[in-house]
C-alpha cells in the first residue's frame, strides 16, 4: 500500500478491470498498437491471473486501486521469469495504468512500492524494466525510480509498431543503488 494506492494480488476476479484497461488502444499503443477485445484479454490474462507460482516467493502481479474510492488504477508486476526459482535474485518490473490516471504520479508511486517490496522483502539483487525507446512516459518512470539505461536492443518484429525501429530500451537498478537512493 502507498498513501494513495492499495495493491492486491491479481486474480481472475480482476478480469473485468483488465478487459476495460486493454480495451483502450492508447493504453496498448506501445504493446500491441491496438486494443484487445474481451476474448483476447481472457486468453492472455486468464493464465497470468491463475498462476500463483510467483506469489509463493513474494513476486507476481498486483492490481492497484485508489485508496479514497476503491477505483481501479491499473496493474504493477515484478516477474521472476520461468521457471520460478525458490529464491529469485532478479525480476522484471512493469506497470500499466488506465488513461484517466496518467500523469498523476500513480505509475511511479506503485512501482516504487513494488521495488521496495522486491528488494527489502524478497531479497532481489536487481530489477530491470524495458519499453520501446519512443515510450517517453515509461522511460520517465524508470528514471524517477533511479533505474539506469543499460542498453538498447534492436529486434526483428513480424508486425513492427511505429517507433520500433528506435529499439527497446532496457533499464535496471541493483539493491545497492536502490538503498543509496532512498
Amino acid at each position: 500500500m502507498t498513501s494513495r494506492i492499495r495493491l492486491e494480488p491479481m486474480t481472475t476476479e480482476h478480469l473485468p478491470f483488465l478487459v476495460e484497461l486493454d480495451a483502450d488502444p492508447h493504453v496498448l499503443r506501445y504493446i500491441l498498437g491496438r486494443a484487445r477485445d474481451a476474448s483476447e484479454v481472457h486468453e492472455f490474462w486468464g493464465p497470468i491471473c491463475a498462476d500463483t507460482a510467483a506469489d509463493a516467493v513474494g513476486l507476481g502481479w498486483w492490481i492497484g486501486r485508489r485508496l479514497d474510492d476503491g477505483g481501479f488504477l491499473g496493474w504493477w508486476d515484478l516477474s521472476p521469469g520461468k521457471p520460478v526459482l525458490e529464491q529469485p535474485l532478479q525480476a522484471e518490473a512493469g506497470w500499466r495504468l488506465a488513461r484517466r490516471h496518467w500523469r498523476q504520479g500513480y505509475a511511479s508511486e506503485g512501482a516504487t512500492r513494488i521495488l521496495e517490496h522486491g528488494f527489502a522483502m524478497v531479497g532481489l539483487s536487481k530489477v530491470r524494466a524495458e519499453t520501446m525507446a519512443v515510450n517517453q512516459p515509461s522511460r520517465q518512470v524508470m528514471v524517477k525510480l533511479g533505474m539506469r539505461h543499460v542498453r538498447t536492443d534492436h529486434r526483428e518484429w513480424d508486425d513492427p509498431l511505429p517507433g520500433s525501429e528506435h529499439g527497446e530500451v532496457i533499464y535496471e537498478i541493483t539493491r545497492g543503488e536502490w538503498c543509496r537512493s532512498r
